[in-house]
């Protein structure tokens, strides 16, 4: 009785998606002419109903979308079948941890059934455990036919415990999803729980040194000698190291390491907007802004405070210089305005580049998700982005997975390609901002809670 209930509800929202999309179309196609005012409120939706649709667009590109055999996110995916890499079914690790969570999402907006959610997790969870891994690390990127590595550079071809630390985030907000539900649920809990005791985070540290290094190799070791300092997009493995019950890494890597005991403060200010903590690289205006998404999807920032920063000022600070260097447009770009903006890591004309502001990294290229996931930091100007995406922009720059990973004006560069570490953070960032889903269920976690006690911070307001 309880699925036949589930599924008519789905068949419900179904309708009412078809009858959204039916509409849109033929709102976004009135207005891409960029009318304004009273004629173009004639061809608008709800502001409500239209991130709804963005974000069922949006996870499709991990349901329908999805690399067939193990049910993970593919890297990236091209509307013209063109991979000049041979790359279709090639999985991000990384990406399948942000995937994991628009699936929940999926099921909390009516979009599938927890029915459909468990099953697909219960297929992730089996390939997960029969690909490789190294000391229950993954590497970045994975054949999906095969499970085997495909190494991201030459010597890049072992375990990746950046990425690894991303999907485990995600993962563990499945785990607490279902942790309390049917025997069966508890049971694929059970196996989630099992992955991430299974990570050796303590490896990472190089035979104890006190800071966790990026990449280990079982042919090239730690020749890769990436150490991971901070500030960047990489808090969240500092706190899974801390958290982990079974390879726990102690605090003063985090102190001694990631903070460089204490270097990795200083002092900047743009546009009235301050930071505190030193970007790397990028100190004058803040990095590109997936540094403020991809640690915080699971991790709460609301009130995220330790000695080095208060986490929800540096991020919303962050996106403002971002969205204000967009505004004045400095370089003169066309296309960039108060409502046409975000500077974040994406393809860009000549390739992919770490858009971020300042007069070397802007290269005139617009990424919608960098707007679209700072919602929970800027929901009055990333609604006017949205608006102008969808509503100006159009069929130029929304598909079947929502909008395409970036676009230029200045250089009439429209590419209908994806990524999911783009896709992932629109959707679940929307979400929380609607309503906190991921931040709760990753938060609900104990063990996140005692490695975050352990650093020293606090979550209280």
């Amino acid at each position: 009785m309880i699925q036949k209930i589930q599924l008519m509800k789905v068949i419900c929202f179904c309708l009412s998606v078809i009858l959204v999309i039916t509409f849109s179309f033929s709102s976004c196609k009135k207005n891409q002419t960029g009318t304004s005012g009273s004629k173009q409120n004639k061809g608008m939706i709800s502001d409500d109903s239209l991130l709804t649709l963005v974000q069922y667009r949006t996870f499709q590109y991990f349901w329908d979308g999805a690399e067939p055999v193990s049910g993970l996110a593919r890297e990236r995916f091209h509307v013209d079948a063109i991979y000049p890499e041979n790359d279709i079914n090639v999985i991000t690790i990384g990406g399948s941890g942000f995937g994991v969570m628009a699936i929940l999402v999926g099921v909390e907006r009516g979009f599938i059934t927890r029915e459909d959610a468990y099953l697909r997790f219960c297929r992730i969870v089996e390939y997960l455990n029969k690909s490789d891994r190294f000391h229950g690390a993954w590497s970045h990127w994975i054949y999906g036919e095969t499970g085997k590595v495909r190494p991201f550079s030459p010597k890049d071809n072992g375990a990746d415990i950046v990425e690894t630390a991303y999907l485990i985030q995600g993962l563990l907000a499945v785990r607490q999803y279902f942790i309390k539900g049917s025997e069966k649920e508890k049971a694929l809990a059970s196996e989630i729980d099992k992955l991430w005791r299974e990570v050796e985070w303590s490896w990472f540290t190089k035979d104890g040194e006190d800071i966790l290094y990026w990449h280990w190799s079982p042919e090239y070791g730690w020749e890769m000698n990436f150490a991971v300092r901070g500030y960047n997009e990489c808090l969240i493995l500092y706190i899974l190291a801390a958290s982990s019950p079974t390879y726990h890494v102690p605090a003063k890597a985090y102190h001694k390491g990631w903070a460089g005991g204490g270097a990795i403060n200083t002092f900047s200010e743009k546009y009235g907007y301050s930071l505190t903590l030193k970007h790397n690289g990028a100190e004058e205006y803040g990095g590109p802004l997936f540094w403020a998404h991809y640690s915080y999807l699971g991790l709460d920032p609301r009130t995220l405070k330790d000695r080095y920063a208060d986490y929800w000022q540096q991020n919303k600070n962050q996106t403002l210089i971002n969205w204000k260097w967009c505004s004045l447009n400095p370089k003169n770009y066309a296309g960039y305005s108060e409502n046409c903006w975000g500077l974040t890591a994406s393809y860009s004309v000549t390739g992919y580049a770490a858009h971020s502001p300042g007069e070397i990294n802007d290269l005139g290229v617009i990424t919608p998700t960098a707007a679209l996931s700072s919602f929970p930091y800027t929901p009055d100007q990333s609604m006017k982005a949205l608006r102008y995406f969808y509503y100006i922009q159009g069929k130029k720059i929304w598909g079947e997975y929502g909008f395409y990973d970036s676009f230029s004006e200045q250089y009439n560069w429209f590419p209908q390609r994806y990524l999911a570490i783009d896709q992932g953070p629109t959707i679940v960032m929307i979400e929380n901002y609607r309503t906190g889903l991921l931040w709760n269920l990753f938060m609900s976690c104990d063990e996140i809670q005692e490695g975050l006690e352990l650093l020293g911070f606090t979550t209280g307001e």
